[in-house]
């Protein structure tokens, strides 16, 4: 059998990274999955990882990891979905490259995602963001920095890495302020910023020690070093931590900044913009990613449902005939064709 250690440093350094260019983030995600399913074979092997070769990676251990995932790690069925999907693309390189695991890698594309319902999504009202910046600290060292970031999440819709990455060369804070942002698959949009977003922003700026230079992160911890998409998660829950959500409604327990990612995309839509400006807005490579916000938007619904009350019978909400169902000329034109 083929040694095992060189295929899953060139699936990492050669066809990840150089070939699909995919993102740092992606990255980590593949290595943790594969990380755990190499340690799980080596357990069931009863041999170190080094010792295992390409021989020993089978679509029954496949299986039998899945199983682990779920019913000894306690993963959910997505998290499973997930790990699944980085496995079909490592044995689909493998069989590349040890052409006799074609057979195993086969068995491996043949095993199927489980179906789960898809998440339901959250958002906040517009009360509720009004509740969340009025309550922010007005003072101290990290006031201003989580007021700004804070802002610049609503208003932009970025994802959390998209912030993180974000770099003061991204930035346009001159007349009609915009920022460039990176996001999935390696792709660059623009969006247009609040003059109030780009006020704080430049007070942050301003507020560092020196000249800021172009590739300076834009948020940085109290000691000056880059925020990671952990400590947004941690800053956003801390600072939402006070909103109460009403247990009838369908609201967050706790708020992460995709919630306020979902927020944006929702009041954007409340505020009349057109879905396919939401979907580049949000950086959708997909519109349907961006019309699920339609669904889940009941105050339009419940304008919509105004709207179109029947003034006496059920059949009235609808709307009636078009005129050219009147027109006799347009109707005897049409049967003559």
């Amino acid at each position: 059998m083929t040694a095992l250690g060189p295929i899953v440093y060139t699936f990492f350094e050669r066809h990840l990274k150089a070939e699909k260019g995919v993102s740092p983030a992606s990255v980590h995600s593949y290595r943790d999955g594969l990380r755990l399913f190499l340690a799980f074979v080596a357990d069931q092997q009863g041999r170190p990882i080094t010792r295992l070769d390409t021989g020993d990676l089978t679509a029954e251990r496949v299986r039998e990891f899945l199983s682990h995932l779920e019913a000894e790690r306690g993963n959910h069925i997505r998290t499973r979905n997930q790990r699944l999907a980085g496995l079909h693309t490592f044995f689909r390189y493998l069989a590349g490259r040890a052409p006799e695991t074609l057979a195993e890698a086969e068995r491996v594309a043949a095993i199927p995602r489980k179906r789960v319902p898809p998440p339901g999504t959250q958002f906040l009202e517009r009360e509720e963001i009004d509740a969340l910046f009025a309550g922010l600290p007005q003072s101290g060292s990290t006031a201003l920095r989580d007021r700004t970031l804070l802002l610049f999440l609503y208003n932009t819709g970025a994802r959390v890495q998209e912030v993180a990455d974000l770099k003061v060369s991204n930035l346009l804070l001159a007349p009609q302020p915009r920022a460039t942002l990176h996001g999935k698959g390696g792709k660059w949009r623009t969006c247009p910023l609040w003059p109030e977003t780009a006020r704080l922003l430049r007070a942050v700026l301003e507020q560092r020690p020196g000249a800021v230079a172009p590739e300076a992160p834009v948020f940085v911890s109290r000691h000056g070093s880059p925020l990671t998409r952990f400590g947004i998660y941690k800053l956003v829950r801390r600072h939402t931590a006070a909103l109460r959500p009403d247990p009838a409604a369908n609201q967050p327990q706790r708020i992460s900044p995709h919630v306020l990612r979902h927020t944006t995309a929702v009041h954007l839509l409340e505020a009349g913009v057109e879905v396919n400006v939401i979907r580049g807005w949000l950086g959708h490579v997909s519109l349907d990613t961006t019309n699920r916000y339609a669904e889940i938007n009941i105050r339009m619904k419940e304008a919509a449902l105004q709207v179109c009350t029947p003034p006496n019978g059920v059949s009235a909400a609808l709307p009636r005939s078009p005129v050219w169902r009147d027109d006799k000329n347009l109707l005897e034109w049409l049967a003559a064709l």
